[in-house]
């Protein structure tokens, strides 16, 4: 549980160079970060939910004190929509299923889950460097990695 970090609050989180990204806390201890980078810190929370996301992910707990909560406000009903990710036997077969947040789920190919979010959860420094990557526009070596699998 995160009880000081309700759904709806919105994270400031440094980045290697001296920028923020941002993020929000969802329901399902899940977060959204938002395809948003400045160079000095931003608090205004409608610019802020004005962005595009950039990915939803589970996002290991405890939060590191580097990342500022800074406001809350209701989620908007796009965040509130199933988050589909897949996961992936380990072994020869290679069997992978596609889920969502509701409970949904069904075997498909490995080709099939190419693209999409890997069930994990991310350590603090992992999502910033993802972050970084989406920002600079370079593939992020963690993603590569888990979807390198898929073939």
């Amino acid at each position: 549980m995160r009880p000081t970090h309700k759904p709806g609050s919105f994270w400031r989180i440094p980045l290697p160079g001296g920028s923020f990204g941002y993020g929000r806390v969802l329901e399902w201890h899940f977060d959204a970060f938002y395809d948003y980078r400045t160079t000095e810190p931003d608090a205004d929370l409608d610019r802020i939910a004005s962005k595009p996301v950039l990915f939803r992910i589970m996002v290991k707990y405890p939060y590191p004190k580097s990342w500022e909560l800074i406001g809350w406000r209701e989620i908007e009903e796009h965040l509130t929509q199933p988050i589909v990710q897949f996961n992936m036997e380990v072994g020869p077969l290679r069997r992978c299923w596609i889920f969502d947040t509701l409970g949904n789920e069904r075997e498909v190919s490995p080709q099939e889950c190419i693209g999409l979010e890997p069930a994990s959860v991310w350590e603090s420094h992992g999502v910033e460097e993802r972050l970084l990557d989406a920002f600079m526009g370079r593939p992020n070596d963690s993603l590569v990695r888990m979807w390198k699998e898929l073939e």
